[in-house]
């Protein structure tokens, strides 16, 4: 490890000594080139530039977080380059109400928002495509695959206030969006190129990434990015190995913007990875896993020339997800259908494809009617999933089914605005249909948005301060897996799965209350301070999740056979009910920021019976704080994060730990950055509650050390 870092610092220090003669001349040509600019750069930031002031990527009116009347946030590349995430659960960091979940499979990831995951709870968006990746075991059952090195940007909605992105969000959304030339490219480049070297000190890994750009005129660009990292297995807070969490991956991006127009766009994408892993069997290697990821984009945007009654979006996409899984060793086996002892021999395969395509259309009115502006905005969305699963050593057909599901839904939606008031009302319809060989079930719904906010005061102090309160419903219909789930189960010990067409869609009630407050040149000039807060309920009428059936219940419909006298089945319960609080605040200025952030989630479900259980995908509550400091004309930056995070109620796994992480970013030259991190700084054992349902406790990495060097060109 001491050696591999200090090659990477010795390669950072060579590059740092040759640069500088290149930098002054590009300073030199710049400043010839435009005069102003070192004026420019001398005046101090504008005030409230801050996360929360940030354009919500993701918004179809066009509204930042702090004026979103809605629990959501923004995560910028700035904040991703601190954090120099591995996998996508590091992205994520601080985000109130949000916890992802990885298992042993680092590169697998399910987000949680809220306590609810899994089966399209959560729509997880990468540029406009839902990835609806989902394979059946124990742990976390919906997957995605990106990589955070093509990431620029993450926002979050939470709650089915974000039902106008899609069906099935009635936890909320999570819209990633990948790097562009523009952002890429600086003033007056025709083309850039960077190279970036990072070392990690636990698992030996190693990531290696190349990003280039090109523009051809004002109305084209391109950008292209590679990235392949390359982990061993990491080892936990006691210093024990965890097998099966090394990896491989290879993943790309080639994006290009066209703008046939002064007031269009066409954005055309493709993301893609090739991942690689061992999973194990009580410690020993048992699978080889290859996973390949495309997804395909289209996005396009036209609007007449002061957006008032033309906002038009129109996007496309599609994704195909493949995983193979092929066995290393013999493996003592129960057949799906007889339920009877068979051995599995090594090499044997599954096979898992999984493919989406989608339509999202929309569009955005502006107008005045009798002193009330209006924001109105109607749309549709289509999204389909295709699910074919298989392979020579059978069974996965059977607890991953295959199938087609189709889920459309159209919207209206206005926000008006008055003074000191505004309401936000709107409608949504959903429907599916959903179908195998022998099944077919499908439905539809109605769901009702209204949003009340007030901005009652008019003093300098007082006039950031909005209060705002929400009811809003959601609506999910069940998945493949859900409803056609058969066969026996493969391993340890037999018994059977059994499907349920006649589940009944989750309907999602949500009523929030929040905060909202900005306040500028609190301190000093150009200083800035953002809070967000919320509380909220979420009742999940006809909520669903995996019960076990005794044979011994002749009311049970579980049949007496072979293996255990049990079943596995989706159930519907009466309600799954949560409840809690969030915050999300931040105070910037020029000597750095500090921010605070918090969620407590508490949540149950009930039978129609009326019994209480916890729900197990309740996460730790969290209390997050983050410190900068910014140095040397803002080229140095060095930080740290403390996040406690505290069990939830009826975890068979969680204990309540606290993690300190420390960071330190500079820019050396105006073409070289250097980045330190230092994550799990006191080397604390402790795993994720969420990880409660998988056969063994998986422990989080001990104390990771990180270090970077980026080069970049231009010209």
């Amino acid at each position: 490890m001491a050696k591999a870092i200090a090659a990477l610092l010795a390669g950072a220090a060579a590059i740092a000594l040759l640069t500088p003669p290149a930098s002054a001349q590009q300073a030199t040509d710049q400043q010839q080139t435009d005069p102003s600019k070192k004026t420019e750069d001398a005046k101090p930031a504008p005030a409230g530039v801050t996360l929360l002031d940030k354009i919500l990527v993701i918004s179809r009116t066009g509204e930042t977080a702090i004026e979103s009347l809605a629990s959501a946030s923004h995560v910028d590349q700035e904040q991703l380059d601190r954090r120099m995430a591995t996998t996508p659960n590091e992205m994520l960091l601080g985000v109130p109400g949000v916890t992802a979940q990885a298992d042993a499979r680092r590169v697998s990831s399910s987000i949680n928002i809220r306590g609810l995951q899994d089966f399209g709870r959560v729509a997880v968006i990468v540029d406009g495509a839902r990835q609806n990746f989902q394979r059946s075991d124990h742990g976390t059952q919906s997957t995605f695959y990106v990589d955070p090195e093509l990431i620029k940007s993450v926002d979050v909605i939470r709650g089915p206030t974000a039902n106008t992105y899609g069906s099935g969000a009635i936890g909320g959304v999570v819209f990633f969006d990948t790097k562009d030339a523009e952002d890429f490219l600086r003033p007056g480049e025709t083309w850039g190129a960077s190279v970036t070297g990072r070392y990690e000190s636990n698992d030996k890994g190693w990531t290696t990434s190349a990003s280039g750009a090109y523009k051809f005129n004002d109305n084209w660009d391109v950008l292209g990015n590679i990235v392949y990292r390359d982990y061993d297995d990491y080892k936990n807070g006691s210093g024990d190995t965890v097998a099966g969490t090394g990896f491989d991956v290879l993943s790309g991006l080639l994006k290009t913007t066209i703008r046939p127009s002064e007031n269009s766009q066409l954005k055309l994408g493709w993301v893609g990875s090739s991942d690689g892993w061992t999973e194990t069997s009580g410690g020993v290697p048992a699978n080889d896993v290859d996973l390949k990821s495309n997804t395909f984009t289209a996005r396009y945007n036209i609007t007449d020339d002061a957006k008032s009654w033309l906002d038009l979006h129109i996007n496309a996409s599609y994704n195909k997800t493949n995983l193979d899984l092929t066995t290393l060793v013999p493996q003592n086996r129960f057949d799906p259908v007889t339920g009877l002892p068979v051995v599995l021999p090594a090499g044997s395969t599954s096979t898992f494809d999984v493919r989406t395509t989608g339509i999202d259309i929309w569009n955005t009115s502006r107008f005045e009617t009798a002193g009330i502006s209006h924001e109105l905005t109607y749309g549709g969305d289509w999204v389909g999933d295709d699910v074919e699963t298989g392979g020579t050593s059978g069974g996965d057909s059977f607890y991953t089914p295959s199938g087609k599901r189709d889920v459309s839904g159209a919207y209206i939606q206005d926000r008006l605005s008055w003074d000191w008031l505004e309401v936000i009302t709107g409608l949504r319809y959903d429907n599916y249909s959903l179908n195998d060989s022998d099944n077919e079930t499908s439905g539809d719904r109605l769901s009702p948005r209204i949003t009340v906010g007030l901005s009652p005061f008019e003093s300098a102090s007082l006039a950031g301060l909005q209060f705002y309160g929400t009811y809003a419903e959601g609506y999910r219909s069940p998945s493949l897996t859900e409803t056609l789930i058969s066969g026996n189960h493969p391993a340890g010990v037999t018994f059977p799965f059994l499907p349920n067409p006649n589940l009944r869609p989750e309907t999602g009630k949500t009523t929030e209350f929040g905060v909202n407050y900005k306040l500028n040149d609190i301190i000093e000039a150009g200083d800035a301070f953002r809070l967000k807060a919320a509380y909220f309920h979420n009742n999940v009428d006809d909520y669903i999740e995996g019960v076990t059936l005794s044979a011994f219940d002749p009311t049970s419909g579980c049949p007496f056979g072979p293996g255990i006298p049990i079943c596995f089945q989706y159930q519907n319960f009466a309600q799954a009910k949560i409840n809690g609080f969030e915050l999300e605040s931040v105070y910037d200025a020029a000597w750095g920021y500090a921010g605070l952030s918090a969620s407590i989630i508490n949540g149950h479900t009930i039978s129609y019976e009326g019994e209480r259980a916890d729900l197990a995908t309740i996460p730790s509550s969290q209390v997050t704080g983050q410190l900068g400091f910014r140095f040397l004309e803002d080229k140095l930056t060095v930080g740290g994060e403390v996040q406690y995070n505290g069990k939830p109620k009826g975890n068979p796994v969680a204990k309540d730990y606290t993690l300190v992480n420390a960071f330190a970013s500079y820019q050396a030259t105006d073409n070289l950055k250097v980045d330190f991190r230092a994550d799990n700084l006191f080397d604390v054992k402790y795993t994720n509650p969420l990880n409660g349902g998988t056969t063994a406790v998986i422990y989080e990495p001990g104390i990771t050390l990180k270090l970077a060097a980026t080069m970049r060109f231009g010209g």
